[in-house]
């Protein structure tokens, strides 16, 4: 494909991923009225909060915790696999995320933490998961069905900072998530298909078209580059890699000298003002040793609007990469495939 157009995107893309992507403006304001219907006792909890969650499931605590910063006064931090860490305070409130209510991973967690007595809250569009917490009294924060879990990105990340808050790990971001759908919105006018070809999010896609993104975060924007590196992964189907600075110029960057034998290798390097000034200063001399190389600045007033400006620019470029190698952006074979053979 070589027009990124709307017409010609819904050629490749028949289940609208980027619509879902477009949407998310909009998905900030269903999803505060979402976690509020679902009336999360406040209370607070010293041990703070575990979101526990695969895939684009989990990706939202991750971006929340990193949207909070240093504000938060408590653990938020996430876990991905079948239990919580052996050392999880009694006191400390479990938020189980699975967009389909049927994740094996996250179902044992939520289990695992009713054998503990911990308190917990579901983030899911029904499920098995859904079941098991309304019979135990759970809160349900439900979420809109029809779209792929790493779709649903914003519902995670506005339940977890709704949840964090309940639980007095941190200040309410209420007002920033309201005052954070204008921006996105107008970045959707300026990024979105109808965009000139050398709208950032285009021209982003097609600078790493044809080569093995390595996707480079620091402090705030370490979850923004998991989450591009995903959706590399499952929107063009391409590989992509993830790492962090300062840890990667102590060992990664020396695999930089032979890529050229082996592939084409592009990095890009997201930054953010809160990133500690001693490793921001490491971002040019890195560039400079993982080349070719690009340097992606946020969008907005404050650390939620920045994130939430680099989540929605990761997404589109990745669709768009996927247009370009005329890739469906919603299917996920590899994953249906390793399902069917487990459940064997």
């Amino acid at each position: 494909m070589t027009e990124l157009t709307a017409g010609a995107i819904a050629v490749i893309d028949p289940q609208n991923a980027l619509g879902d992507v477009l949407a998310q403006p909009h998905q900030v304001g269903d999803a505060l009225w979402r976690a509020e219907a679902a009336a999360v006792p406040k209370r607070e909890y010293a041990g703070g909060v575990v979101v526990a969650g695969m895939g684009g499931s989990a990706i939202g605590g991750e971006l929340a915790a990193a949207a909070l910063g240093d504000r938060a006064v408590r653990p938020l931090r996430s876990v991905r696999g079948y239990s919580l860490e052996s050392w999880t305070a009694a006191d400390t409130l479990v938020l189980c995320s699975s967009y389909s209510g049927n994740t094996e991973e996250t179902l044992a967690c939520f289990d695992d933490a009713t054998a503990r007595g911990l308190d917990r809250v579901v983030v899911t569009t029904g499920g098995e998961l859904a079941s098991r917490a309304r019979d135990e009294g759970v809160p349900v924060i439900g979420v809109p069905s029809g779209m792929q879990p790493r779709s649903a990105v914003i519902y995670g990340v506005v339940a977890t900072l709704e949840v964090a808050a309940a639980a007095g790990v941190g200040p309410s971001l209420r007002p920033e998530l309201e005052a954070a759908a204008p921006l996105l919105e107008r970045l959707v006018g300026e990024w979105g298909p109808d965009a000139p070809d050398s709208s950032r999010a285009k021209a982003l896609a097609r600078e790493l078209n044809g080569s093995v993104p390595v996707f480079y975060g620091a402090g705030p924007t370490v979850p923004v580059a998991k989450r591009w590196k995903s959706q590399w992964n499952e929107n063009p189907k391409l590989p992509a890699f993830w790492a962090e600075l300062p840890e990667a110029d102590h060992n990664e960057v020396c695999g930089w000298e032979r890529t050229a034998e082996l592939a084409r290798m592009h990095s890009v390097f997201l930054d953010d003002p809160d990133v500690d000034q001693r490793t921001r200063r490491r971002y040019g001399p890195t560039a400079r040793l993982a080349s070719p190389s690009t340097l992606i600045a946020p969008v907005g007033e404050g650390l939620l609007q920045r994130v939430l400006s680099l989540v929605l620019l990761g997404d589109l470029a990745s669709v768009y990469t996927a247009a370009l190698d005329d890739v469906d952006p919603s299917t996920i074979h590899a994953i249906d495939q390793l399902k069917a053979e487990l459940a064997e």
